[in-house]
């Protein structure tokens, strides 16, 4: 039996840059964080034929080809897996919630079936590997964010060349930076569940096409991203604030999808309740809130949110990627 554990993660800045459209013509650069809401994998021998998969469904199949799952069907191809396993997931928070559910599913799997292989593998080969199940064989309009961040962990920085190569690199946050940016963010469940490839699917297309509104708003979200990163390495949590702030002006205008009316209300509400500045995790359109905000502000940020209906999900960061947590 093999049961491994992977992290979510909550994008700080450059989200978006990452996706082929615009990284294979201009470059993308991000930086991000790895949290303690975990994919759970666990994958053992079946005693009877076929492949036993369960997740929110559970599907008993005869063979490989006949997977619904189609990150399970295209992990088990890729993987050169037959016949006789038994696939489970859990999760600690719901998909399509804009924490890279997906991604960390995908790395999650791939680890679990190299490790009932016998096989030894980096973190950057399963990245890889999960990179081209979902943007290659699933042709998913995302990019290569997610996937890193499961694998790698912790606060990291990714440099997407045009070619496609990927630079990974620690984030510069020494520990005093680390304990109080935990402090000072509060993530808050909307409730809004959306698919991440429908905004997504809208701006590639956009930035394909040769809008230069959409281009030019993910320029500016590279660069605040790269401030982003300057502030946290200087421990400047009061600017990180001010600058989700300014990220979040220009991530709505990436897709008449990524924000609505009663997102903008939340958002102008939590401002007015002590937030320097949020935005909506991953792509946008629902799923969690991130705010950024001064400690003394914090119980007035938590009652305005609670007042809407709005449920805090409490978080730490995960300075590990991956990992294999049972292998007998």
């Amino acid at each position: 039996m093999i049961v491994t554990r992977t992290p979510t993660r909550i994008s700080l800045g450059g989200g978006g840059t990452d996706i082929r459209s615009y990284a294979s013509r201009f470059g993308g650069s991000l930086i991000s964080a790895a949290i303690d809401k975990y994919v759970y994998i666990t994958i053992n021998k079946r005693f009877e034929d076929g492949i036993r998969v369960s997740y929110s469904e559970t599907e008993i199949v005869d063979g490989v080809d006949d997977v619904r799952h189609p990150i399970v069907r295209e992990a088990l191809r890729l993987m050169e897996m037959g016949p006789g396993l038994e696939i489970i997931s859990i999760a600690d928070v719901p998909a399509n919630t804009g924490l890279g559910t997906s991604g960390s599913f995908t790395v999650g799997l791939l680890n679990a079936l190299h490790a009932f292989r016998r096989d030894i593998v980096s973190a950057r080969v399963l990245a890889e590997e999960a990179s081209t199940v979902l943007m290659d064989v699933l042709e998913e309009p995302i990019g290569t964010h997610d996937q890193y961040l499961a694998a790698f962990g912790g606060v990291t920085c990714l440099e997407i060349g045009q070619d496609g190569s990927v630079e990974v690199s620690p984030g510069a946050v020494n520990d005093g930076t680390l304990d109080e940016l935990q402090s000072s963010v509060l993530l808050f469940y909307t409730g809004i569940r959306r698919m991440a490839s429908d905004v997504l699917a809208d701006e590639s297309k956009s930035v394909a096409k040769g809008n230069g509104d959409v281009s030019e708003a993910l320029h500016k979200v590279k660069e605040i991203g790269l401030e982003i990163r300057d502030a946290l390495g200087n421990g400047d949590l009061h600017s990180f604030g001010n600058l989700l702030d300014e990220h979040w002006q220009f991530k709505k205008l990436l897709s008449p999808k990524v924000s609505c009316g009663q997102v903008d209300r939340w958002y102008e509400l939590a401002k007015v309740n002590g937030a320097l500045g949020g935005k909506l995790i991953g792509a946008g359109g629902g799923g969690f809130f991130m705010f950024c905000c001064d400690n003394g502000d914090k119980p007035r940020l938590r009652q305005a949110m609670a007042d809407e209906g709005l449920r805090e999900m409490r978080f730490g960061i995960e300075q590990e990627g991956s990992k294999v947590l049972v292998n007998i």
